[in-house]
């Protein structure tokens, strides 16, 4: 080669001109004009209509390689004008061949095991796009940052590109912007040109996988003809995928993984890397699985179910957790990375080097399913970060019934959403199980490296239809025809390792007989079973069973402590400047802890928290805004407004105490709130709390409070103590942001499953988020909670309620000059339109009427609301008082016989007080909304505008 000083390109300058390549191919525009145009000039060699301008080389030592995306490298000033020579012009675009097929090789590479798609023709990765002719195949080159020697033959650089990026692996990494990173997975995949050296031993293990993989589903389809396990089989090759990644975690010192997975080859991964004991799933095929929770045993079908159990690796042992799913596929993602967050901060893992995530994915769903984009827009968060996760697609090229391009995804592959995280994504194709282990080695790797995403795409196939019922060939005759055509991947690298000498055909009939008999012996097939755990981090749920909902706990506190915790929460550094409001509500709480100011929501709420933290109890706190709170309230994140700078009282209660985490979260519902029912779930020392900016908000996670929050236990077992603030009123703020939709969650709730409660004063809410965590009582806990009533006049608490009281159920009249004996109708009503009611009840001086507060609507306080309406004899009339429309807030519920019918006789009236029937749940306009609001206290306190129910009518007599 010419390594003239006159030329850009020599041996001592290959990785800079490359460097500065990839830069012109991201973005031309980034690189000094002199690059360009020798660029342009090599891509049109033979139409450029002027001679290009060649730019000078750097004098030794040669230049570092520039970063993708850095300012373009300034160039010296000394032979700009020299002229181009050929051999440096050949050279050039040798290394534009290489770096083309870094970028596009994936694109032709051989992935799908059908070969249903013809690959695209791109001229780029062809030598004759560059001038090359056969005459310079045998030139030699340098070949770069190639793995391979620094000059080789043009025919063997390109037999190198081509093994290392269009045969089984197909690598997107080109979009990172971090070198460091492309460099790392370049050395990786150049080093073994595509072909993994597996040693004999290892590709038998490989094997031995797959043909589990394969006689699991072959054995169940014949036992149990026809039922539903939606069938791994085409996908065969994620058994040894994940059995590499187990293993390989536990010797590069992860502790614990935690899987997620849709149905889809759930059954086999339960089998065959999880541990699960064949006669329990025989048991389940029979009907005779093991009961769900122990309130409301509902259970659930097989492959939804999870399971835990510990793998002894070479490097120890490692406890695996496949999570419990519901059939919304995606959903399981963020509640996993939940989970992860949750154990990794029980170990004080920092470093996210001892749990890892690992989430199993169908191609139509990664693509189309939106809270997918949601958990990657996680991933790298402060509050949500679980340092990287292992996502695997099993990409069987179709989503139900369709498979058509055209109508699954308008992107290229069902992976690019990856690219937001600049996740490295591996294409993989699931009929070559060596490719698919070395690229699950190599994922876990880059995971452990660099504490990001990495997403593999495993290409297979779907051998039934959806599921084993399901014809698939009336909608994919091609593809299915093809299937069926198809030799399985067992057969397939049976008869490689056959051919290679590395098994003998009897030996491959043993593997297969050997693991019917363990099945049918119930020995667990997945690897070996760990006898010598390590327990000290797994959480004993045995307290939190059998606990009655109205177990008393002492939740006040006693005057030194109020003292001392609220000098700790309203103290902050002497060099703080304050907002002159932050400031004056700090003043205000220190009066409120001397008893100098009644108390109001922002102070009992801290309070609450810096005793809790102080007891030793963790908390987590995340939302839209919840560092300083939507309406203003909270300041738990204290801002110096000199700087910038933060600072959070509560992490500094007292030392050593547990963590205090408030977040602001990303724009999301529905992955932040599975995010924290999966920390909630994993946690149960932890007091969780999800907050919604307003109430509605939470109508875009309603997955996760249908199919997790209030089904978990009766489903699964599973105990959950999250907490969800739903700010809830109707302040004439139009229909969504007034109301949290109280009646979906009072039709959701049943055998004790969850709680609603609607607490009317700052010390309730303090004693209701002291008994949540207090109390061994771990079932969700859902607040309406308040929006104006948090500078209301009337809300407030005296330090005394702190001290002295509790959560009360109930709230019985508190006006002095109501007598019980003279009260004729008793008002009932729940959150903030109490105080409507009881300013028009004094300004009017009813003193007939009685007001009492509902606090917590579910479980319902039968005994303690049927003890206040018998201490009014003389009450007939009963009515109840909501702000929502008739058809919505808690009409129908208080009229089950287990609520407010069962606390009423048979002479009692029972009246609705509020708005009428609406599609809407509240109106948009001031006004209205005011007339409204007049109307249903004046309905409340006059009776005769009233529709009232007689009990005996109703209900024959049976109340």
């Amino acid at each position: 080669m010419n390594n003239s000083e006159s030329s850009p390109v020599h041996s001592g300058n290959v990785a800079f001109v490359e460097a500065v390549h990839e830069q012109f191919l991201s973005d031309p525009g980034s690189v000094a004009p002199e690059w360009r145009r020798y660029f342009d000039a090599l891509e049109r060699e033979t139409e450029t209509p002027e001679p290009a301008t060649v730019p000078a080389a750097p004098t030794a030592p040669a230049a570092p390689a520039a970063p993708v995306g850095a300012p373009a490298q300034p160039l010296p000033e000394a032979n700009r004008d020299a002229p181009a020579e050929a051999g440096n012009k050949q050279q050039a675009s040798v290394l534009q061949l290489i770096n083309a097929h870094r970028f596009r090789g994936h694109q032709q590479a051989d992935l799908d095991p059908l070969r249903q798609y013809e690959r695209p023709r791109l001229p780029e990765l062809d030598p004759a796009y560059y001038n090359f002719t056969e005459a310079d195949l045998g030139k030699v080159f340098n070949t770069g940052s190639l793995f391979a020697p620094d000059e080789l033959p043009l025919s063997e650089i390109i037999d190198i590109v081509k093994a290392t990026y269009c045969r089984a692996i197909g690598a997107e990494y080109m979009h990172i912007n971090e070198t460091e990173q492309k460099r790392w997975i370049q050395q990786r995949l150049e080093e073994t040109r595509g072909a993994p050296q597996f040693s004999n031993e290892k590709k038998e293990k490989i094997l031995q996988r797959i043909i589990a993989a394969n006689a699991l589903e072959e054995y169940l389809h014949a036992r149990y003809v026809g039922q539903k396990r939606f069938s791994l089989e085409g996908g065969e090759a994620l058994i040894p995928l994940l059995d590499e990644i187990v293993q390989s975690s536990g010797e590069i010192g992860i502790r614990e993984a935690v899987i997620g997975m849709a149905h889809r080859g759930r059954i086999n991964v339960l089998i065959n890397i999880i541990g699960k004991l064949p006669e329990e799933l025989f048991d389940e095929f029979e009907g005779q699985g093991a009961a769900g929770g122990a309130l409301d045993p509902a259970g659930d079908v097989k492959y939804h179910l999870g399971y835990s159990s510990d793998i002894q690796t070479a490097g120890g042992v490692v406890h695996l957790t496949l999570a419990f799913n519901p059939s919304h596929l995606e959903i399981i993602d963020p509640v996993v990375e939940g989970s992860v967050r949750a154990r990794q901060d029980r170990r004080n893992d920092k470093t996210r080097k001892q749990v890892l995530p690992i989430i199993l994915h169908g191609d139509a769903a990664f693509a189309g399913q939106g809270v997918v984009m949601e958990t990657f827009n996680l991933s790298q968060t402060r509050g949500y970060t679980t340092g990287g996760t292992v996502h695997i697609i099993v990409n069987n090229q179709i989503g139900f019934t369709t498979s058509d391009l055209l109508d699954s995804r308008s992107t290229l592959y069902c992976t690019d959403v990856a690219k937001m995280v600049q996740a490295p994504i591996f294409h993989v194709n699931g009929d070559d199980p060596e490719a698919v282990t070395h690229v699950a080695k190599l994922a876990l790797d880059f995971r452990m490296k660099f504490k990001k995403d990495v997403v593999i795409d495993m290409v297979c196939y779907r051998k039934h239809g959806h599921n084993e019922a399901d014809e698939p060939a009336t909608t994919q005759p091609i593809m299915y025809r093809q299937i069926n055509g198809h030799k399985n991947v067992r057969e397939l690298y049976a008869q490689r390792l056959v051919e290679e000498q590395v098994v003998s055909p009897d030996a491959v009939e043993d593997m297969a007989r050997s693991y019917i008999d363990s099945l049918q012996n119930n020995k667990v097939v997945a690897g070996t079973k760990a006898s010598n755990a390590d327990i000290r981090f797994l959480i004993n749920y045995e307290p939190y069973k059998n606990t009655p909902w109205d177990m008393e706990v002492k939740t006040g506190l006693g005057p030194a402590s109020i003292e001392r915790l609220t000098e700790r929460i309203t103290t902050v550094p002497a060099h703080f400047k304050l907002h002159p409001t932050v400031a004056k509500i700090m003043e205000n709480r220190k009066k409120m802890g001397a008893g100098e100011l009644p108390l109001d929501w922002g102070y009992a709420e801290t309070l609450a928290y810096a005793a809790l933290l102080d007891e030793g109890f963790p908390i987590r706190l995340s939302g839209q805004d919840s560092g300083r709170g939507t309406f203003f309230h909270r300041h738990a994140v204290i801002h110096n407004q000199e700087d910038g700078e933060t600072y959070l009282p509560l992490q500094h209660v007292k030392d050593g105490q547990p963590s205090f985490l408030v977040i602001n979260s990303i724009l999301s519902e529905e992955a932040v709130l599975a995010f924290d029912y999966g920390y909630s779930s994993s946690e149960p020392n932890a007091l969780t709390i999800w907050e919604a900016q307003f109430g509605d908000f939470a109508n875009g996670a309603q997955v996760v409070i249908d199919q997790f929050i209030s089904s978990c236990e009766a489903k699964w077992g599973r105990f959950c103590g999250l907490t969800l603030f739903l700010p809830h009123g109707y302040d004439g703020q139009g229909p969504e942001h007034s109301s949290a939709r109280l009646e979906r969650y009072l039709q959701l709730c049943a055998r004790e499953n969850m709680q609603v409660c609607l607490p009317s004063t700052p010390a309730q809410m303090f004693h209701l988020l002291r008994r949540q965590i207090i109390r061994p009582y771990r079932k969700p806990l859902v607040v309406m909670t308040p929006k104006s009533l948090l500078r209301h006049k009337l809300s407030t608490s005296s330090l005394e309620k702190i001290t002295d009281g509790k959560f009360e159920l109930v709230i019985d009249e508190i006006d002095a000059q109501i007598d019980k004996t003279a009260v004729t109708r008793l008002l009932i009503c729940a959150g903030k339109v109490y105080y409507d009611l009881l300013a028009a009840r004094r300004d009017n001086a009813l003193n007939n009427i009685a007001i009492i507060r509902l606090e917590q609507l579910f479980p319902f306080p039968s005994a303690e609301m049927k003890q206040v309406i018998d201490s009014y004899p003389n009450a007939v009339e009963v009515v109840w008082v909501q702000e929502e429309p008739k058809n919505q807030g808690s009409w129908y519920y208080m009229q089950s016989r287990g609520t407010m019918i069962g606390c009423l006789s048979e002479q009692h009236l029972f009246g609705y007080a509020g708005r009428f029937y609406s599609a809407s749940p509240a109106v948009g306009y001031l006004s209205a909304h005011l007339a409204q609001q007049k109307k249903l206290v004046e309905d409340a306190l006059q009776l005769e505008k009233l529709e009232v129910t007689h009990l005996r009518s109703a209900y024959n007599g049976q109340p």
